[in-house]
């Protein structure tokens, strides 16, 4: 299958990238150890995944590149286990390590052929084509900046990822409401409706 190099996308998260590791890079130990905005989870656990996630993109763009259809993570509770494995370092390895793995991310792109964007990527949602890869890091690089808690927010988000993340998430809007209540709101007609969680 055919697909386009995302140069927008791709352009887009290295722009993100360089963001969020001027934040990361400005982590004190006391910073890395203490809480994320996510439950459970400190800062150590938030840059250590970001740092896997890149990594896991890389390895399976590396296999659209040869051809092979890879999971995004190859065996059962990889992903978790080695979060965990990193969380706990000092904010001067969770930062170099997260230097690294973006760099071998944006070299894995640099490499895949143009006609390779539309293989497909078995990632841990489904397959997608590599070219949906870009976006996908793009919003991983955003949400979890914030979730950081180090002065980046929602209200920093560049608006041309805004724009891209509603055109995805709007159309699936409908399947979290009542669609008669959302109808109503959207009309200006009745209170915003409750949502079922994603």
């Amino acid at each position: 299958m055919a697909a386009v190099r995302p140069t927008f996308e791709l352009d887009s998260v290295t722009v993100a990238h360089v963001r969020l590791l001027a934040t990361v890079a400005g982590m004190t130990d006391a910073d890395a150890a203490a809480p994320s905005l996510l439950p459970g989870w400190s800062r150590g656990h938030v840059v250590t995944h970001l740092a896997r996630n890149a990594d896991s993109l890389t390895w399976v763009l590396d296999g659209a590149r040869l051809g092979e259809v890879r999971d995004q993570y190859p065996t059962e509770g990889m992903r978790e286990a080695d979060i965990e494995a990193g969380a706990g370092r000092s904010a001067t390895e969770l930062h170099d390590d997260l230097v690294t793995a973006c760099a071998r991310l944006v070299a894995a792109w640099v490499a895949l052929d143009d006609d390779a964007w539309g293989r497909e990527c078995r990632m841990r949602a489904g397959l997608c084509p590599a070219a949906e890869l870009p976006f996908r890091r793009w919003r991983e690089v955003e949400v979890h900046h914030v979730d950081l808690g180090l002065a980046y927010s929602p209200a920093e988000w560049p608006s041309d990822y805004v724009e891209a993340e509603l055109v995805r998430l709007l159309p699936r809007l409908p399947d979290r409401a009542d669609r008669a209540a959302l109808t109503a709101w959207l009309l200006g007609r009745g209170d915003a409706p409750d949502l079922t969680p994603w």
